[in-house]
């Protein structure tokens, strides 16, 4: 793995759209090539409180969860993911890639190579929800994502507590 000062790291901030509602103060957070062959991905998400971990790849719909943080950690492949909804960004996400989605963020795969794989995981191994952007779960959802804990430690670099150069405890609500 490589060292917090030696990554890549690209936020991005999208505004509500009225159906994926983002993160009012969080950016999302792309680590990029953080990860190198023999890295035991899993292992180092679960050291740092991220844990409820999944192998396999992005729906290929908009979606976002109200009730959680999320990582995405790319093991094999390259995809092509929208991220924040229909007028999101689009940004290509390859093998070593760490996307930190803040609650309320959208994510859907446009695009993978055959051997896409990525990990997700949520912090303290939250059960997450699934949300689409229906007119009829926004409310329930908007308060969700307000009732979301800030995480104790960055997915990746714990301690370094890299996440939170980025998302500062005093921009919540």
């Amino acid at each position: 793995m490589k060292r917090a000062e030696d990554i890549e790291i690209i936020p991005i901030k999208v505004e509500d759209d009225g159906k994926i509602p983002n993160h009012p103060d969080f950016p999302l957070l792309i680590y990029k090539n953080v990860f190198e062959d023999g890295d035991d991905i899993p292992a180092i998400l679960n050291a740092n409180g991220w844990s409820g971990e999944w192998l396999g790849s992005v729906h290929p719909f908009h979606h976002y969860h109200s009730n959680t943080h999320e990582v995405l950690a790319v093991k094999e492949g390259h995809a092509t993911l929208q991220l924040g909804g229909e007028q999101g960004e689009v940004v290509e996400a390859e093998k070593g890639d760490v996307i930190i989605l803040p609650a309320g963020y959208g994510h859907k795969k446009i695009a993978a190579s055959e051997d896409y794989a990525n990990y997700g995981a949520y912090p303290g191994g939250v059960s997450f929800d699934m949300c689409y952007g229906e007119p009829e779960e926004r409310p329930e959802k908007l308060k969700n994502i307000k009732e979301v804990r800030m995480p104790e430690y960055d997915p990746v670099f714990g301690l370094n507590r890299l996440l939170f150069n980025y998302w500062k405890k005093e921009t919540l609500f």
